[in-house]
């Protein structure tokens, strides 16, 4: 846990109390200071601090409780001027983040702890900012919490508590640290500015009243400074604001974590200071300035819902929504991302934080290594408490925008009449006002990137100076080394005296002009690194996209670039160009396609069973008499003479010979091919059920040939580059349309199954007239994948027949292992006989001429493995 809450209330006094250090005890380094300032939390460095600010508490003697007195601030004098009023200096309910929780008035703040929350920093905001003057407010730990937490991969941000107290400008970020736009104390004693951190004060804790003193008076000698005290008490001297901050309205602003806070704002004070100072709810009217709670128009907060299409600026414009609009919260996945990496949470690249990670800007990869942040539990806390939180949102989920589906579930959470839901359709052409907003970003970020190549090619140039100039003192010592000269030294300071004097100047890199082109001028939207959307997603869902009506719940439907016809339009356009391109992700075969498929894997091998009969010369001469018998012209028939189309029975063709008889490994393989393809074209309509997609390209014919059968396609089988040699092949089944790309059936979904046998002998006597006319292209070769489970042949051997098992093996073994058999010696080289080769021993075996030397009795490794230490131990030279 924190050191902010290390010690009980009853023990730190004794910690307090420890002795200071002795002389020659090791000071803290600044190293340690910034370990301790990034979340450390051991015994150890909790120790060290208390004791270097035991010193600074108690045990100082007169001297130190004479300096306790010299207070840096004086008395305020009497003020006649109007004064606000208490009930206007608050908490900003608008101005908080969502698991802020404000209760008892607003003067305590809780903060949510449910799942991943308790990771996540809360921070809020007081309705009145300080123009002028000198004022003070109060907060005080009323509650630690400790939240259950399940382990995981991921770093938990440390410490699990923490309190940040300072001010801020009007609509900054709510985090202090966060931005150049705040600063703070924190409760481990440091004072914070962005990134800058330097020890100032001392801890606080539970049970403890802080007071954060904000000096604006411009008479007072510690003018635009901020100091802080605890129970009364100074623990810092007046902290300097930045000059960013200077002249500006300062809002007390509150950022903590699994804590439970009480704040106070005057105008009567929880622990009184050591001089006279009003808090700011007995500030004078003309110092404060006050932002009352924003009413909404109509009586009802707003709820808007952007509909735009991916790629299409849809993010640029929500941004540029809520910097036009910062009274109003974004909620979408994003900006949860956002949020955890502000509160700390830190993800690697094996943790979903690289590149290689599917990513999009709608649905960012959130894993950070703890459970509770990665299974998105906020998301389902934050729908049951955004309705419960009055203020305008705009629901920036792109997808779920689009599809109707989400969008009534979405628009069930606002189903309270305290809101208003409007629809905003960004499609078509955008306004000349996004254009030149878009524009201005595209320009920034050409030029951010010319400066990083420019920071870049200057750090290259440097680092080649710096090794050429140690290449040449390399070389000048090697010369001097070599005529052994004495005076190494002094000729080195000489050299290197000549070489500043030489060393050219370093080339700085013109200013760059960077200006957009003449493309990039045309774009309307900028385009990310990140997709919007992906593929998968946008695969499984393009075809629901729709445009929001009334009908579906909403009070307004506005269209921001076109009119509602145009928007139609386009979005219909998009959807069918998108057909053509996208693949159906979640398509699964029907009834009407396993029927028809079981029926052929049935029927496939009969034919090849029948045809295997056919080639048995005992069967078929039995067969062929059969019929001679029935028929005595059966013997006249010949089947090249039988034209293909009058067949009707293919199994016979009058004298027992089928009309397969002559198919070989090709022919079956491209008749399986036809039909395979005219199936899954048809199951495909049937299945999708979508008009708009009759059928498929080219792109897609691998996924979805696997997603019905179950199997790989590859053209390589075929011995062909293209889909279109492929498609050759088959040609009376399958065409390619050249205008549509897509695939579409030569045959009726009802064609007999005995006419793709047909096909397939009219084709294999086509290319055998060619092969007989001398055209050598005719001749089909079709690579044959390797059994399952048995691995491929080697380069360059031919396997035919059933799969042999390896020469060496012996099947009287179990197992099919070799032994040592008597007589035989294990072999190095391999041979047809023996086992593979195996690694020859570094040396000789030891000859075991005499029995009673050691040699004889060293342990030997046999080939297999076996160990034998006996006398006489068979060697690997040697028959035992």
């Amino acid at each position: 846990s924190s050191p902010l809450f290390a010690f009980p209330a009853g023990a730190r006094s004794a910690t307090w109390a420890m002795p200071p250090k002795k002389k020659g005890a090791k000071v803290a380094t600044k190293e340690d200071g910034e370990e301790k300032a990034n979340g450390a939390s051991e015994p150890d460095a909790e120790m060290a601090e208390g004791k270097a600010e035991a010193p600074q508490e108690e045990g100082r003697g007169e001297k130190a409780d004479t300096e306790a007195k010299k207070e840096l601030e004086a008395d305020a004098s009497p003020d006649s001027c109007p004064k606000v009023k208490a009930e206007e200096v608050a908490i900003s309910t608008s101005d908080s983040t969502l698991n802020v929780m404000p209760t008892a008035g607003g003067r305590v703040l809780m903060t949510l702890t449910e799942g991943g929350f308790q990771y996540l920093l809360a921070g809020a905001r007081a309705t009145a900012g300080v123009k002028s003057g000198r004022y003070a407010f109060e907060v005080k730990i009323v509650e630690c919490l400790t939240a259950t937490e399940i382990q995981g991969a991921g770093r938990t941000p440390m410490p699990h508590q923490l309190v940040r107290v300072g001010v801020s400008t009007a609509k900054s970020s709510l985090f202090l640290s966060d931005g150049p736009d705040n600063v703070c104390f924190d409760s481990d004693g440091f004072f914070i500015h962005e990134k800058n951190k330097k020890k100032a004060s001392q801890r606080f804790t539970f049970g403890q009243t802080m007071a954060v003193l904000l000096n604006l008076d411009s008479s007072s000698p510690n003018a635009n400074s901020i100091s802080l005290f605890r129970d009364g008490v100074r623990i810092s001297d007046p902290q300097p604001l930045p000059e960013n901050l200077r002249g500006k309205v300062l809002y007390p602003t509150i950022t903590f974590k699994n804590v439970t806070l009480q704040v106070n704002f005057g105008p009567t004070p929880l622990v009184p200071l050591p001089f006279k100072c009003p808090l700011l709810g007995a500030a004078a009217a003309k110092d404060l300035e006050i932002i009352a709670p924003a009413k909404p128009e109509g009586g009802k907060y707003e709820v808007v819902f952007p509909v735009g299409l991916p790629e299409q600026g849809f993010f640029d414009w929500v941004d540029a929504f809520v910097e036009r609009n910062p009274g109003y919260t974004e909620l979408s996945d994003r900006k949860i991302l956002d949020w955890a990496a502000k509160s700390g949470l830190w993800r690697a690249k094996s943790q979903g934080g690289g590149t290689s990670a599917p990513r999009s800007n709608d649905k960012p990869d959130v894993k950070f290594g703890l459970p509770l942040m990665d299974d998105m539990s906020i998301k389902k806390v934050l729908d049951s408490v955004v309705p419960l939180v009055k203020r305008n949102y705009v629901v920036a989920e792109l997808r779920s925008n689009l599809v109707a589906s989400d969008r009534s579930s979405a628009l069930q959470m606002f189903s309270s009449p305290d809101f208003k839901k409007k629809a905003s359709v960004l499609m078509g052409e955008p306004s000349q006002d996004y254009k030149d907003a878009i524009q201005a970003r595209m320009l920034a970020d050409k030029v951010a990137k010319a400066e990083a190549e420019k920071k870049k090619r200057a750090q290259e140039e440097e680092r080649k100076q710096l090794l050429e100039r140690k290449r040449k003192k390399a070389e000048e010592a090697k010369k001097r080394r070599r005529e052994g000269r004495v005076d190494g030294a002094e000729d080195e300071n000489e050299d290197e005296a000549k070489e500043e004097e030489k060393e050219p100047e370093a080339k700085e890199d013109e200013d760059v002009v960077v200006e957009l082109s003449e493309e990039e001028k045309k774009l309307f939207y900028r385009k990310s690194e990140i997709p919007d959307l992906t593929e998968k997603a946008l695969a499984k869902s393009f075809a629901s996209f729709s445009l929001p009506t009334r009908e579906e719940g909403f009070d307004e439907v506005s269209f921001v670039w076109q009119k509602q016809t145009g928007c139609e339009k386009l979005l219909k356009d998009w959807v069918l160009e998108k057909k053509k391109t996208q693949r159906v992700q979640d398509l699964q075969p029907g009834e009407w396609f396993k029927e028809q498929f079981a029926s052929w894997q049935k029927t496939l091998p009969d034919w090849k069973k029948r045809l295997s009969e056919w080639k048995d010369p005992v069967r078929r001469k039995a067969l062929i008499a059969k019929k001679k018998e029935e028929d005595s012209s059966a013997a006249d028939i010949n089947a090249e003479d039988i034209d293909v189309a009058s067949v009707d029975d293919i199994l016979d063709l009058g004298n027992g010979e089928p009309l397969f008889a002559n198919f070989v490994y090709e022919d079956w393989t491209l008749l399986n091919m036809r039909y395979e393809l005219h199936l899954l074209l048809h199951a495909f309509q049937k299945d999708l059920n979508d008009p708009d997609r009759p059928s498929f390209g080219e792109n897609h014919l691998a996924f979805y040939y696997n997603t019905y059968f179950k199997k790989a396609f590859s053209l390589k089988i075929f011995n062909v580059e293209t889909t279109a040699d492929f498609i050759e092949l088959v040609k009376d089944t399958v065409q390619l349309d050249k205008t549509t790309g897509f695939f579409h059936p030569e045959l009726p979904e009802d064609k007999p199954v005995a006419d793709f046998v047909k096909l397939a002998e009219e084709d294999r006597r086509e290319r055998q007239r060619r092969i007989d006319a001398g055209d050598e292209t005719a001749k089909l070769k079709f690579s044959r994948p390797a059994p399952q489970g048995q691995p491929p042949a080697p380069k360059g051997a031919a396997r035919t027949g059933p799969p042999q098992p390896p020469r060496w093996s012996r099947p009287d073994v179990p197992g099919g292992r070799p032994r040592d058999l008597p007589g035989r010696p294990p072999s190095y080289g391999g041979s047809a006989r023996g086992p593979p080769p195996q690694k020859r021993p570094y040396s000789s075996a030891p000859p075991l001429s005499d029995p009673g030397s050691k040699h004889a009795r060293t342990a030997y490794r046999s080939s297999y493995g076996s160990v034998a230490s006996s006398v006489g131990a068979p060697s690997f030279h040697r028959r035992p």
